[in-house]
């Protein structure tokens, strides 16, 4: 790989930790987790995450960003078999700056849905949320350090299932080397307000930008520990794979 390569690689790399960069990128992201409930039991998770971003005008962008969950699971309520389908939709919307301020800040803040497309009462809850969501991060050399948040409450939906109010909270850091590969620490961790319980995974993975023919790839492999959890949550190790095909302009 030449040099010119290399870096162009090395940015490809670096806008894919910044959430609300100026890329289409369309990640497969493939977890798996145990524990649930008093049978163990597991569940795998393939988030198909399209990120869209758009431009406003000279100064804005809007980046739409979907999360789109397919899940397999067996007995994590007890007994309770087998599952297949699609989970909730959580769609963002992030207005940003095209420039960072002066002092080297990237934000974006907008708000978020979360659609009630659940193929089935254990995957999906039944309700329809919205609320804000915010991220803010800086990139200094090979480094990316920052945060996404966002806070969903229940509107609408099925009146025998919960409500939701709930807190996703995601630092991260991670370094890319000048060949693309990224190194990235972080948490997704949720606050249920109505059951006032935490959910805390933490992340590590590493990823590498590749081509296959002209189309580039990004590869990530990691693994995730369950901090803490609800009760009959998981527990213990997970994994995750991703392949995220990316098209710059």
């Amino acid at each position: 790989m030449t040099v010119v390569a290399q870096e162009a690689d090395s940015d490809l790399a670096k806008k894919l930790s910044n959430p609300v960069a100026s890329l289409i990128s369309v990640p497969f992201q493939l977890n798996y987790d145990h524990g649930f409930g008093p049978e163990h039991g597991d569940r795998e998770t393939l988030n198909i995450q399209p990120v869209i971003p758009f431009s406003l005008n000279e100064d804005w962008n809007v980046i739409s960003r979907t999360i789109i969950p397919v899940i397999w699971q067996h007995d994590v309520a007890g007994p309770s078999g087998n599952q297949f389908g699609f989970g909730d939709i959580t769609q963002s919307f992030f207005f940003s700056p095209k420039e960072p301020t002066a002092g080297g800040i990237i934000w974006g803040a907008g708000p978020v849905f979360l659609l009630p497309t659940g193929t089935d009462d254990l995957i999906g809850s039944g309700k329809l949320g919205l609320g804000p969501t915010v991220v803010v991060l800086k990139q200094d050399g090979p480094w990316t350090v920052g945060a996404l948040a966002n806070h969903i409450w229940s509107v609408a939906g099925d009146g025998g299932r919960p409500d939701i109010s709930s807190t996703f909270l995601q630092p991260f850091v991670s370094y890319t080397t000048s060949d693309a590969w990224t190194f990235t620490l972080n948490t997704e961790s949720t606050y249920d307000w109505k059951a006032d319980q935490w959910s805390v995974p933490i992340n590590v993975q590493v990823s590498k930008v590749v081509k296959f023919g002209s189309q580039p790839v990004s590869l990530t492999a990691g693994a995730r520990y369950w901090a803490t959890a609800p009760e009959n949550g998981p527990d213990g190790w997970g994994l995750r794979v991703a392949m995220t095909f990316l098209f710059p302009k």
